[in-house]
């Protein structure tokens, strides 16, 4: 029986009927097939993808380019979750023209079903444009990686009760301008609380504690695919960082001593002959 495919409105039913969203990222069609199959309800195509896969310190240097090829790639194994790519460094800040542009390429030539954007009050009248245009937005606030160097670096945001007023306030006005759900990353859970209850749209948190409406983690960050990486709110589920250097060992170890390629992993011309030999009348 074919899976119903998880849509905007279905997200945004969750909130009322108490059910969490598990969002996690993939960049390629065979992780996003994993992740589809194991029932997760988003798959976000984030531009954490330079940090991860591009070797790079920070996201800034991603290209809108970059978010649509990888977009493609998780479409084509993905068939049940909702997928999210998200909006570059300089992709949408110049003005709404340029983001309703870069929104309509990430959807039309990367096969995502929303984008995602980060900030408050800055960006309203971007989310606007986009959403008149049919395509679904998803909301960011707290700690923005695109805003590292005005942050200080990845700093927990909304620690006062100044901070925590502008983060409320930008949330009611990203959900003013047509937002679907509101990422919440590096913040307080006292913070994430208050603004989870104060807005009828999800939340979905990352390093924002257990209230909000959902949580998302970065998939190697979740498979222990990048061991250096231990921030206080991150959860490894699997260690494959140290599992996969023990099996690649393990070849080198093997091609070494000769023990592989062995008999059952080679081909022979006698047994390629008989292969291809036609059957025979079973009469005759």
């Amino acid at each position: 029986m074919k899976t119903k495919k998880v849509s905007v409105p279905s997200l945004r039913a969750r909130k009322h009927e108490g059910k969490r969203i598990a969002m996690v990222t993939a960049y390629d069609a065979l992780f996003a097939r994993m992740v589809d199959e194991s029932g997760v309800d988003v798959v976000l195509v984030g531009d954490s993808l330079g940090t991860v896969f591009q070797g790079l310190d920070n996201t800034l240097a991603v290209e809108l380019d970059d978010i649509i090829y990888h977009c493609r790639a998780v479409a084509r194994g993905v068939s049940r979750a909702h997928i999210v790519g998200d909006m570059p460094f300089m992709s949408y800040q110049l003005s709404p023209e340029q983001a309703l542009s870069s929104a309509g390429q990430v959807i039309k030539k990367g096969r995502a079903e929303s984008v995602k954007l980060e900030g408050g009050a800055e960006v309203a009248e971007s989310v606007r444009r986009i959403v008149r245009a049919g395509i679904p937005v998803m909301g960011h606030l707290g700690l923005t990686p695109q805003s590292i160097h005005a942050m200080g670096g990845h700093r927990i945001q909304g620690r006062d009760e100044e901070a925590r007023d502008r983060l409320i306030s930008d949330a009611r006005i990203l959900e003013e301008a047509g937002v679907f759900a509101i990422v919440l990353e590096g913040i307080p859970l006292e913070a994430a609380r208050d603004v989870t209850a104060l807005v009828d749209v999800p939340t979905i948190g990352i390093g924002a504690g257990p209230h909000c409406d959902g949580q998302v983690l970065v998939l190697p960050d979740l498979l222990g695919l990048t061991d250096k990486f231990r921030p206080r709110f991150l959860k490894r589920y699997e260690s494959f960082a140290e599992r996969g250097r023990k099996a690649v060992s393990t070849f080198v170890e093997e091609v070494q001593q000769g023990l592989f390629p062995a008999e059952e992993h080679s081909f022979s011309v006698d047994e390629l002959r008989e292969r291809d030999r036609p059957a025979q009348p079973a009469d005759a």
